[in-house]
């Protein structure tokens, strides 16, 4: 049996480890208790047949140099960890307009828009950039290591007024959706389409539902001079393993194939979990959830969930699913020049939103030869965020309707494989196809998504703070939203909330330097 620890933490995604190895770090007992053979969430990796494979994001950047405003960064740096990183500077894009290699950087953009034929649209790119600058570094100044939510955060977020004060004529446009400072100034086509699909790359939304603070740190990390993208060595599975190494090192422990089936509650309070095989344990200060918000309800007894905190949950719009492709192929005698990541755009006049419309490309293997067998190369395919669950809902996976719909809905991410590698077909030596059905089953994820669909400046994230006494979340249901570095930010600000003010502000003393 299992000792009863201060802090539980259900779930080991990024902001679930975040969360726990700082809190180990402050000298907490705490465990993390996975449901997975894995760690990692969303963000695991696996291992097929020799090919190593990323479940879910691969495009990582502000994370292979210190100091970072990347909140995974800095708890990396916090907990005295790191993995080897992989540096590259642009990704191919396939578009309706034909075949670019997108570089990062301050000028790869405008490069990207003179091999199109697009000069005269460079001055409104050029206005844009002067005038995210000042937003981007606004959105920079206050850390997300600085928020808590307790009246604690007066000293907290307290300690950066000064450096904020100028920048506080900017806050109006940061929490306003990008698409407010898109539509003033970007009246090219081509450029309001390119924007339309960072943005749903970023948050799941397009322009007008993200936020601009989000876009703001974007620019900010990307389109600065001299900037590489990065990747981590051995796949996206090493970052985990480095924050299960800081938690461990600090005293935390993990323990995956662990379900938790049941949060105990007591008079309003959390005060425990209950597992799968009836184990019950204890957590004498909080239980954290680093579920969905939907998954985290779940587990909680009906009668125990406030009513108020039961129809905000109903109310929050999830994200459609996803369709994966997971391929090991013959990689002889491909082109020298293959990128590590694509995007492809079949159709702008569908929006970036449309299911079925843009296909993410993953091919690490090219970066980092250990993730496949020599002469072979590991690929991930995706749709992003565009698939419906409800088609799926009712389906048997050994069903032959299961297998017909699986085979018609990944047609679309071999034909835009096939735009980069037009054999691949023949090539494949082994082929994985994952569902929302997958996504739901293997990644313990409501009806497969990867969080709230919630627009800017209309909805807000949830805080790590709920209705329960001594439960907290982190992760894609909570503030500041979805992606890595967000998630980590989430579990930062979950964290520091169950910590004292004091060990708060000697975090972020350390992070200053």
């Amino acid at each position: 049996m299992a000792r009863d620890p201060e802090i539980i933490v259900i779930g080991s995604g990024i902001g679930g480890l975040c969360c726990a190895g700082l809190l180990a770090r402050s000298g907490y007992d705490v465990l993390v208790l996975e449901s997975h053979a894995i760690a990692g969430g969303a963000a695991h990796s696996f291992t097929r047949q020799g090919y190593h494979f990323d479940s879910g994001p691969s495009l990582y950047s502000g994370l292979s140099y210190s100091p970072s405003p990347n909140p995974l960064r800095q708890v990396l740096d916090l907990l005295e960890e790191d993995c080897p990183w992989l540096t590259y500077d642009a990704w191919g894009v396939h578009l309706p307009e034909g075949y670019f290699r997108a570089a990062v950087g301050g000028d790869g953009f405008c490069e990207m828009l003179t091999q199109m034929g697009k000069a005269e649209a460079i001055p409104q790119w050029r206005k844009l950039q002067e005038v995210m600058r000042p937003l981007g570094e606004a959105a920079t100044k206050l850390p997300l290591a600085a928020f808590r939510e307790d009246l604690g955060a007066i000293r907290t977020v307290g300690k950066y007024a000064k450096t904020l004060l100028p920048y506080l004529p900017y806050a109006p446009q940061l929490n306003a959706p990008f698409s407010r400072v898109m539509n003033r100034i970007i009246h090219d086509p081509f450029i309001r389409n390119w924007l339309d699909l960072l943005c749903f790359m970023l948050s799941g939304l397009p322009a007008n539902g993200t936020v601009c603070a989000e876009m703001a740190f974007m620019f900010a990390d990307w389109y600065r001079p001299q900037v590489l993208l990065d990747y981590p060595q051995g796949g996206s599975g090493a970052i985990a393993a480095a924050l299960v190494r800081g938690l461990e090192k600090f005293g935390g422990e993990l323990r995956l194939n662990s379900h938790v089936a049941k949060i105990l509650t007591k008079n309003g309070r959390a005060t425990g979990v209950q597992l799968r095989n009836g184990e019950t344990i204890q957590a004498t200060r909080a239980v954290v959830s680093n579920a969905s918000i939907w998954d985290t309800l779940k587990l909680i007894e009906p009668q125990q969930i406030p009513q108020k905190w039961q129809q905000r949950a109903e109310r929050m719009q999830p994200c459609r699913s996803f369709m994966h492709l997971h391929l090991g192929i013959d990689g002889s005698n491909l082109p020298d020049d293959l990128e590590c990541h694509y995007l492809v755009v079949n159709d702008w006049e569908k929006g970036v939103a449309a299911a079925q419309n843009v296909v993410a490309v993953s091919i690490p293997s090219v970066l980092d030869p250990s993730l496949a067998p020599s002469g072979k190369h590991s690929i991930h395919v995706y749709l992003p965020a565009t698939e419906a669950y409800a088609p799926w809902a009712k389906l048997d996976q050994k069903s032959p309707e299961y297998q017909v719909l699986k085979e018609e809905r990944s047609q679309v991410l071999w034909q835009a494989l096939e735009k980069i590698i037009p054999d691949i077909r023949q090539r494949t030596e082994l082929t994985l196809v994952g569902t929302p059905l997958t996504h739901a089953r293997f990644l313990r994820r409501d009806r497969g998504t990867y969080g709230p669909e919630l627009q800017a400046g209309k909805e807000r994230f949830p805080g790590c703070t709920t209705p329960l006494k001594q439960l907290f979340c982190c992760g894609d249901s909570t503030f500041p939203g979805i992606g890595i570095p967000a998630v980590a930010g989430s579990g930062m600000i979950a964290a520091n909330t169950l910590n004292s003010v004091d060990k708060h502000l000697q975090i972020l003393q350390a992070i200053s330097h």
